[in-house]
């Protein structure tokens, strides 16, 4: 188990970097995007290979930050039932569903998305929009995102099952924080349970 817990760890490090890289990919597209409303609307000239760069990057940031979102503890689930459950009840819930779901799912769609991004490398596909870009890293982002994902998969499995065999004291890596919204709705509650209790 030690070893599959460094195995974890390194995972876990890999998609950390990735998911602080996504910000800036975020950045880079809504700059590019700016731009490209700017010049459109300034200078009436658009390129439909900046539009679609904005969109590779758009892809870019779900396919490759979703380990970082699974690693985060920030993928949905449904807080008003898990949020009742012991952490125990959680880690069997969620263990079971990475083997059934997760990853059956990630290694289907990498065997299914790596013959067309070869293609379309081997063939140089183009875009069918005038001046538009080439199609196999966009293409390629599908069964590297897969991957990434099956890996953070394993890393969470291995996680789950070292709590729940007694060799990790916490089943997740972070847990998951409260949103503004909601530390908003609790000092509100709060806030109103004083008033109530100072107008008895």
């Amino acid at each position: 188990m030690t070893a599959l817990l460094q195995l974890s760890r390194l995972i876990d490090r890999v998609n950390e970097l990735l998911g602080h890289a996504m910000s800036w990919f975020v950045l880079a597209a809504v700059i590019i995007s700016a731009g490209n409303a700017i010049v459109r609307k300034l200078f009436n000239i658009g390129s439909n290979a900046w539009l679609e760069v904005q969109w590779y990057l758009f892809a870019a940031v779900f396919m490759l930050g979703v380990g970082y979102v699974m690693l985060k503890n920030a993928h949905v689930r449904i807080d008003f039932i898990s949020s009742r459950l012991s952490k125990r009840t959680n880690a069997v819930i969620d263990a079971v569903g990475i083997v059934v779901f997760t990853i059956p799912l990630s290694i289907i769609m990498v065997k299914l998305g790596w013959p067309l991004a070869e293609q379309a490398w081997s063939t140089g596909e183009m875009s069918q929009n005038a001046g538009g870009l080439i199609r196999w890293p966009v293409l390629m982002l599908v069964p590297l995102g897969f991957a990434i994902l099956l890996a953070q998969a394993s890393s969470e499995l291995i996680k789950r099952l070292a709590f729940l065999t007694g060799h990790r004291s916490e089943p997740f890596s972070v847990e998951h924080e409260k949103s503004a919204e909601e530390l908003l709705a609790e000092e509100l509650a709060a806030e109103a349970e004083k008033h109530a209790l100072a107008s008895k």
